[in-house]
């Protein structure tokens, strides 16, 4: 790193004053930056998310997401905006993908039955990713009052967003979207010749997998569809010309009200929740799974209050047993994920449980977990067994390193 972030860095970690604390977050906020980003000569950023080379729109986003308060360090500003210039250039390739390559080389997670392009790692069509390039888009904004970010390339980008989500709400009727991949798992692959599962219209996008990468159960899958109604509405803050503006504000009016209409269940414990996921046909998944967006983010994200009523009742079924994805053991206790073993813990998840905590000793009490279920690594990583940390999933994952650096950040208020 160049001297001046050198300086910007140390005078944050002067500003904690537990020694331990302020070492892992100096560790781990050197991975995004040191391990996963390049800076390209044409002035975008590529960015892998650790171990695996590709870049997904949702991790580049949150992998990048604590250096915003640096953003007046020059080389920073550089960096955050050249991931929105990158994250649109792709979008503007296939808005359905997931993840990119940093060239045209035909790279890809699997030879997958879908509409593939040599820029595509993987096509799985996921709401969070283009909600997170609005999401990024607008947090870089707010920070930087950078108007010139919005170039054609990036407004064209806006504007597909908009379009693929209001596609996607008649799915059936007007996606021309399809997704098949030759695997044994039913979690790799999407049901009914690659369309997914019935739904009915609820006035919510689709989605066919959600942010873990697995495939939906049920296609309205609520926390994305909660993402996308903030970023739609944070959207009326950009200078974006006012046919998008109007249009943003219907879309996430549509989006809310389905939400609000099938996405709220009653649980005979825990009175009115959020699902997880449901289908418009009065089906749903009580759930939550440790990736963002998740239910238990709603708040950081700004789709709510925490005081907000269901919010509370959702949060309590969440952290409790009831909730098929919350493992408790010896070293911890939060939410894991079907993508990984029963009983692993993801740091992902324990951080959202951190920045959405209404109290102090609570957010102490998770970044005290966290530290010490790093199994002296001094990074998080993507999931823990409860019972014994030294067992771990990926070794590198830089995402999970980064929600360690912003509940640090808030805590601390650096």
């Amino acid at each position: 790193m160049i001297k001046p972030l050198k300086e910007a860095l140390e005078e944050s970690y002067t500003k904690i004053k537990e020694q331990e604390i302020a070492q892992l977050y100096a560790s781990c906020y050197k991975t995004a930056w040191e391990t996963t980003l390049v800076l390209e000569e044409n002035g975008k950023s590529y960015v892998s998310t650790g171990d695996i080379h590709a870049m997904w729109l949702r991790d580049s986003a949150m992998q990048l997401l604590p250096y915003m308060n640096m953003a007046d360090v020059d080389v920073v500003a550089r960096a955050l905006r050249g991931v929105v210039l990158q994250q649109a250039y792709f979008i503007q390739i296939d808005p359905y993908a997931n993840a990119f390559n940093r060239k045209p080389d035909g790279s890809c997670f699997c030879a997958d039955h879908t509409r593939m392009n040599p820029w595509v790692w993987e096509r799985k069509y996921e709401v969070d990713s283009l909600a997170f390039f609005l999401f990024f888009l607008e947090a870089y904004f707010r920070q930087t009052k950078d108007s010139t970010v919005l170039t054609e390339t990036v407004v064209y980008a806006v504007q597909a967003v908009l379009e693929v989500w209001r596609t996607e709400q008649k799915h059936a009727e007007c996606s021309s979207y399809r997704f098949e991949r030759d695997s044994p798992l039913k979690t790799e692959t999407l049901s009914n010749g690659g369309r997914g599962t019935p739904v009915g219209y609820t006035g919510m996008t689709w989605s066919g997998f959600r942010p873990s990468d697995d495939a939906c159960e049920m296609h309205y899958l609520i926390p994305a569809n909660m993402l996308a109604v903030s970023v739609l509405n944070r959207l009326q803050e950009l200078p974006l010309p006012d046919a998008i503006l109007k249009s943003a504000k219907t879309l996430a009016w549509e989006i809310d009200s389905g939400i609000q209409k099938f996405g709220v269940v009653e649980h005979p414990r825990y009175g009115r929740i959020y699902a997880y996921e449901v289908d418009g046909l009065g089906n749903y998944v009580l759930m939550d799974d440790a990736n963002l967006p998740s239910l238990l983010g709603a708040p950081w994200y700004g789709y709510c209050q925490p005081e907000d009523a269901i919010y509370k009742n959702t949060r309590r079924f969440l952290l409790s047993k009831d909730n098929p994805y919350y493992f408790r053991g010896k070293f911890g206790a939060g939410i894991g994920s079907q993508h990984t073993r029963k009983g692993y813990i993801w740091p992902i998840a324990l951080a959202v449980q951190g920045l959405t905590a209404t109290s102090l000793e609570e957010k102490k009490k998770i970044l005290a977990m966290l530290f010490s279920t790093t199994a002296d690594t001094y990074h998080m990583h993507e999931s823990f067994d409860a019972n014994d940390p030294a067992h771990f999933t990926r070794a590198w994952f830089a995402w999970a390193d980064s929600m360690l650096c912003l509940l640090v950040q808030q805590i601390y208020k650096l």
